[in-house]
């Protein structure tokens, strides 16, 4: 079937597989006997050329993990594999003939084109001689003191003297290159072949052009590399040079030379009037041997003066993915840049604001100082950070830094001039910004512009805003006042939002004008290709070109995956990528990584929230007190406060498992949304996770959601679950090869005792407000055995008493630690005054 009915991985493993025959059937009968025969321990291994696979890599989930030792690793597995496979067939072929079986009998069971090569090689070589500047030798290979060897075709004469069939058989491939060239006819007939020839140019092209009729034939030629890349060593070499000293981003002018040059090397007037003067044949210019072609040289010549004018730094990083035969390069300042803005290490670290109150890792200060360049230089930035490396600090650290740049400005004398900057977000990461703002950079001004009606959200953007504004998705297509402010920088959280170019969410968004647009998102790179044009015609309008030209462009890479090679040289400069399993990453990050992920509450969870306050304070009102009444009142009161909070954090999970409702929509609750957000990254990056929760009635539901996001089955450990069958699960789980990618625990069976290594994301749905517990339930993940880092996410609703406990336990450590720890949960709360009490469980915001 054609590629473009598959998958573009699929296409990348068929055309790995495709490559993996060519390497079978490139060599020849005697070594690749010599290679089936060999260890199928995995003990000896095969070099590959990788280039062409790694520049086919296709824009999928987890080819960043493609490297050249991974394809290396696959081919030696393969090559295990089909020892393993021709070992079986040749058993079964000898149990009915007589003889053994050829590994090329083997290879044409399987397909009957696939043809292994003879035993001779042809060998083309450059020698020193101005007159006879080429060599030629024929060789075969043997089995030479127990090793392959390729020697002259004249030993054969000698090795097989007493035995004229073998010798027959492996000469008789001479016959078929005298067909393909009456060149090497006439050193068959004259007996020149079994001797080393000297060639003149034109004889060595004559041998060079029967090439492909030759390896049709079976027989394998060596020769130089110039000419298997020939099609490209002459051709137009285009130098950028900028016209101005300052920068303006995607419209800076730039000035085009073009001249003609052989391997990188300019040629002169003359010299292409001299090829122009050859015939068509062999001609060494620059000490460079290349392919006459009169016709491909005036063609380029007639492409030349299209490239001697004026360009935009746009037009000219479009240009590179234009032409095969046209090299372009930059001179001083633009390559520079491009060179630094691929590797963000190479930047010049900025001071970090004094006023982030956070200690910044090296690769985040590497991307805040990426992030800076950006800006000065005005291109949009996509900083595409593995989930968990801190994607949210450095964008903070870079709007701190601009806001005391642009306010200190004094070119900023009033309101109208100040900096403003939107920042749109999921719904479900509205609390978290606004936690981590007020934490990291706590003299930001902020307004978030959600939770209100429309009309009252329109009001606020118009009256005097806030340096940082924050939106929701959802809002964007209802507040039309953010596209009437021109932003100094519009940030899109998880942009992977506007990944449907026609989705009227998409559009709304790309109608809001920005000097500086960034997106931040944990994956980037996407199966459909048009989900990549969607987010760089947001980020850099123009760089990927209309739809319509990219939808060509796509189209052209099913024929020639290579193609995807141009396309990472053209966004590279533009995306920030780092990967917690880089090294140099892993060896900066602690083992355990832990977060506080703040929810917002739904509509539905603020009512039912704010009504079951209510309850408390009436119950209250009720036991006359409690705190300094009769011992019955006392008890009643603490049992009301302790099932109060319990109903409040079913609340703060879910309306429906307060409520005792079944559908469950996960709209109605922030975690539920929160969920999604986390564990579709998890997803796509094909790793595990395990979800604790204290409340087993809440489990199936949560195990039915998280089917749907990982569209695979999850397993579950509760109490009602026997030991032994726990023991099958845990198992079942860390196993690599099932496809089981969550489960999901409550807290108390599933805390202590099991090992869960296979997962590499812990999730704490609901808090137990005792440190050890929750720190024994991570420790599942986190134990021997766990060779990834481990990523900890607790959820928080904001404004809550889940919020207020987390402050505590956060602020107060040791209190955490040594007396919550050693109280049953939440015991400590009921020695509190009624108002401190109420002040604890009262939603605020």
């Amino acid at each position: 079937e054609s590629a473009d009915k598959h998958s573009a991985s699929f296409s990348f493993l068929k055309l790995l597989a495709d490559r993996f025959v060519e390497f079978l059937t490139s060599m020849p009968e005697l070594e690749l006997t010599h290679l089936v025969n060999g260890s199928t321990d995995g003990s000896s291994s095969v070099k590959i050329s990788c280039e062409s696979l790694l520049n086919s890599i296709p824009f999928v989930i987890g080819s960043e993990f493609i490297t050249e030792t991974w394809l290396q690793n696959i081919f030696n597995r393969l090559i295990l594999v089909f020892k393993k496979e021709i070992k079986a067939y040749s058993d079964s072929y000898a149990a009915s003939n007589s003889g053994g079986l050829s590994v090329a009998q083997y290879l044409s069971s399987k397909r009957q084109d696939l043809k292994v090569p003879e035993r001779v090689f042809f060998h083309l070589v450059d020698n020193d001689d101005p007159e006879y500047p080429f060599a030629f030798l024929a060789t075969y290979t043997t089995n030479y003191e127990d090793r392959i060897r390729h020697l002259p075709l004249s030993f054969a004469l000698q090795e097989f003297k007493t035995d004229h069939k073998k010798l027959l058989t492996l000469l008789s491939c001479l016959n078929k290159a005298a067909v393909a060239s009456p060149l090497l006819g006439s050193f068959v007939d004259s007996g020149e072949m079994f001797h080393p020839l000297k060639l003149k140019k034109d004889e060595a092209y004559e041998v060079l052009t029967a090439i492909p009729a030759l390896e049709s034939d079976g027989i394998q030629c060596r020769i130089p590399n110039w000419w298997k890349r020939r099609g490209s060593s002459v051709r137009i070499a285009v130098k950028f040079k900028q016209k101005s000293q300052s920068m303006a981003g995607f419209n800076t002018l730039l000035s085009m030379t073009p001249e003609l040059s052989v391997d990188g090397v300019a040629l002169s007037k003359d010299e292409v009037e001299q090829i122009l003067r050859e015939s068509d044949g062999l001609a060494l210019i620059k000490g460079k041997w290349i392919e006459v072609n009169k016709k491909r040289l005036q063609s380029l010549l007639d492409k030349m003066s299209g490239y001697s004018h004026d360009v935009t730094l746009m037009d000219a990083i479009k240009m590179e993915s234009a032409e095969d035969d046209i090299s372009f390069s930059n001179e001083d300042f633009i390559g520079s840049m491009f060179g630094k803005l691929t590797n963000a290490n190479s930047i010049k670290k900025p001071m970090i604001p004094s006023t982030v109150t956070a200690t910044l890792r090296p690769y985040q200060v590497s991307g805040y100082a990426w992030l800076n360049t950006m800006s000065e230089l005005g291109l949009g930035a996509c900083l595409a950070d593995d989930m968990g490396l801190g994607k949210t600090l450095q964008v903070l650290t870079f709007l701190e830094a601009f806001r005391l740049r642009t306010t200190n400005d004094k070119a900023v004398s009033n309101d109208k001039k100040a900096p403003k900057v939107l920042l749109i977000v999921p719904a479900s990461l509205l609390g978290n910004w606004e936690k981590e703002a007020a934490r990291f950079t706590p003299q930001m001004p902020i307004s978030i512009l959600h939770g209100r009606r429309t009309d009252a959200l329109e009001r606020e953007l118009k009256a005097k805003s806030k340096f940082l504004t924050i939106t929701t998705y959802k809002m964007t297509t209802k507040i039309m006042g953010l596209q009437a402010i021109n932003w100094d920088v519009l940030i899109l959280d998880e942009a992977q939002a506007i990944k449907n170019p026609y989705a009227e969410q998409t559009k709304e968004i790309k109608r809001i004008k920005a000097k500086l647009k960034i997106a931040m998102t944990g994956t980037p790179i996407e199966n459909n290709l048009s989900n990549l044009w969607s987010l760089f015609d947001f980020l850099d309008k123009g760089l990927l070109g209309t739809s319509r030209e990219f939808e060509e462009f796509s189209k052209s890479i099913n024929e020639n995956p290579q193609g995807y090679q141009k396309l990472r040289n053209i966004i590279s400069p533009f995306i920030l990528r780092r990967l917690k399993t880089d090294k140099s990453i892993i060896s900066d990050l602690p083992e355990k990584i832990e977060q506080i992920d703040y929810v917002t509450l739904s509509k539905k969870q603020v009512a039912l929230y704010m009504n079951e306050v209510e309850e408390v304070r009436k119950a209250m009102q009720e036991s006359q007190g409690g705190e300094d009444g009769s011992p019955t009142n006392i008890l009643k009161r603490n049992e009301t406060i302790l099932r109060s909070i319990t109903r409040l954090k079913q609340i703060c999970n879910h309306p429906d498992q307060y409520t005792g409702r079944h559908s469950y929509k996960p709209s109605d609750s922030g975690k539920f949304e929160m969920l999604r957000e986390i564990c579709e990254t998890i997803y796509e990056k094909r790793e595990k996770v395990i979800v604790f929760t204290q409340f087993k009635e809440i489990i199936k539901y949560l195990t039915a959601y998280m089917e749907e996001i990982f569209h695979a089955k999850g397993l579950v450990i509760h109490g009602d679950i026997v030991p032994e069958r726990r023991t099958e699960i845990v198992e079942k789980f860390n196993n690599e090869e099932t496809r089981n990618p969550f489960m999901i625990l409550s807290l108390k069976a599933g805390g202590v005792g099991l090992n869960l290594a296979g997962a590499n994301h812990v999730i704490h749905f609901d808090r137990w407000w005792n440190p050890a517990v929750e720190n024994q339930a991570t420790d599942r993940a986190f134990r021997i055995g766990q060779n990834k880092n481990v990523f900890v996410h607790k959820f928080v609703t904001k404004g809550t008493i889940e919020d207020r406990i987390n402050d505590i336990l956060e602020s107060k450590k040791s209190l955490a630690d040594n007396i919550i720890a050693a109280s049953s949960e939440a015991q400590w709360i009921t020695d509190m005054t009624n108002d401190e009490i109420l002040s604890m469980i009262k939603l605020v915001g």
